[in-house]
């Protein structure tokens, strides 16, 4: 038996096309990249959260010697907010790199943690991706692996 799986998403053919709070959120990621540690790479990674009570939280990626010991910037913001603030859940998470050649798109692993803080906390995740002047929105992370990993 056949079946599709179709989603709907927005694309921003330039960052000034967003709201003001994803703009603000997209300028806070591409601040975060600053603070990446890519020294093998030399992709530096931002993300930066919008919770529910307002509070903005900041990752960056980081890589280690001991390869592939390094961690996402998406991942470090999430597993940093469900530590500090799981009682307050994620509305938005926006995604910037440096360079910025193109859009920034979550890795396999990333998205999986971003379909396990959806469950956790019970409300969808937006999630921007941006890059390059641009910008892609889904409503819900679990739009970008639908094909989860559930126990």
């Amino acid at each position: 038996m056949e079946k599709q799986f179709c989603f709907n998403y927005q694309h921003f053919a330039e960052l000034s096309e967003l709201s003001e709070a994803d703009r603000k959120l997209v300028a806070e990621a591409e601040r975060a990249t600053a603070n990446a540690h890519a020294p093998y790479s030399k992709f530096h990674v931002g993300a930066a959260a919008r919770l529910r009570s307002g509070k903005v939280l900041y990752g960056s990626n980081f890589e280690s010697e001991v390869y592939p010991a390094g961690l996402c910037a998406e991942r470090s913001l999430m597993f940093y907010a469900q530590a500090n603030y799981a009682d307050d859940p994620i509305e938005t998470l926006a995604i910037a790199s440096d360079p910025s050649e193109r859009e920034c798109y979550p890795c396999g692993q990333c998205r999986q943690v971003m379909v396990d803080v959806e469950r956790r906390q019970g409300v969808p995740m937006r999630v921007v991706m941006s890059g390059r002047g641009t910008a892609t929105v889904v409503e819900s992370a679990s739009l970008l692996l639908p094909f989860t990993f559930v126990l």
